[in-house]
């Protein structure tokens, strides 16, 4: 069975290519077809000779997802991808546009373990984790179907990073690799719903990579009720991996926050929570609940006004989100492992 040749990084594809008989800057001259010119036939990789190309054709595949669906919105452009995956499973990600910068969003499972209530992939049940080459390999179809250059990553798609933690790191080290997607590091982000040992194994990897927490609730019981996994890791245990991370790194951390109308948007709340990340040096990403769960409701802007002015006013830099991808389920929570058209 051939190797994805996506699944190496650098040091491992000079080894397999030492093992085959060809030389280290063969793979400077294959990685430069694939991830600069984006070539995925070693045929048409027309600067190796056709006995290195037949080698590497018996002996390696360029597997990029197959796209299945893509979905543009009408309103900010955001595009939403379904891709299929070599053994058949199905994964979404997101490409996002900003003002002279694209953000990819990519998935790291097929599905997710974690099962938050308010989210679409967690309610799509899990299949599996996915390689460093299918995480990689959503940003090269993203670019090519789009006919874009990503420059920001944030591994916010399906999935949890960090329950996949080896595979993860390697990516980011793949895609921060000047010789494949040459990516800077502070453009990358991982969101994790929380596991405190991994974070703590982030900030001691010496990656210089950006983390966001997704909190969403002040209380152990509030938290319990939409996040199944905070029953074996509290806010308690989550804070403290916060604040080793950042006493590692210096670094600071977003702080993703759902605001679901009469359950975790009172002002209350928003006191609780300014005591919860004080001392911590955060970023408050403020997200209305997408429309996924039927029994959660946004709140009124005023009341997530409400909730941002009391933050402000204990000094925690915070901001609502502006939305984008709602109207083609590409949002926060929306995406699945299946097109429901």
């Amino acid at each position: 069975m051939k190797k994805n040749i996506l699944d190496f990084n650098y040091e491992e594809l000079v080894n397999e290519f030492k093992s085959l008989g060809l030389e280290k800057y063969r793979v400077d001259q294959v990685f430069d077809w694939i991830y600069k010119k984006k070539v995925f036939d070693f045929k048409d990789m027309t600067n190796l000779s056709k006995e290195h190309r037949r080698i590497l054709d018996e002996n390696f595949g360029i597997q990029i997802p197959k796209l299945l669906d893509m979905q543009i919105s009408k309103i900010d452009r955001t595009t939403k991808f379904l891709w299929e995956l070599p053994d058949g499973n199905t994964i979404e990600s997101v490409a996002l546009f900003h003002e002279g910068r694209v953000t990819a969003c990519i998935s790291t499972q097929v599905g997710c373990p974690v099962k938050c209530s308010f989210c679409a992939t967690g309610q799509s049940g899990y299949v599996r984790n996915l390689t460093a080459g299918e995480i990689v390999s959503q940003i090269l179809g993203i670019e090519v179907h789009r006919k874009i250059r990503v420059g920001n990553v944030v591994y916010m798609g399906m999935g949890e990073p960090l329950l996949n933690y080896e595979n993860t790191i390697k990516s980011v080290k793949m895609l921060n690799n000047k010789k494949m997607f040459g990516i800077g590091i502070r453009r990358i982000t991982i969101s994790t719903v929380g596991v405190p040992e991994k974070i703590i194994d982030l900030a001691e990897s010496g990656l210089d990579v950006k983390l966001a927490l997704s909190l969403h609730a002040t209380t152990n019981f509030k938290r319990d009720q939409i996040i199944p996994l905070n029953k074996q890791y509290s806010i308690e245990e989550l804070i403290f991996a916060v604040k080793k991370y950042q006493e590692i790194t210096n670094n600071r951390v977003t702080i993703e926050y759902i605001l679901i109308k009469e359950f975790n948007d009172y002002p209350e709340d928003a006191e609780k929570l300014a005591e919860l990340l004080k001392g911590l040096s955060v970023y408050v990403n403020l997200i209305p609940v997408n429309p996924v769960n039927p029994n959660y409701y946004r709140p009124s802007r005023w009341a997530m006004e409400r909730f941002k002015e009391i933050l402000t006013k204990y000094g925690i830099e915070c901001e609502i989100r502006a939305e984008k991808g709602t109207d083609i389920d590409a949002a926060c929570g929306q995406l699945r492992r299946r097109n429901l058209k």
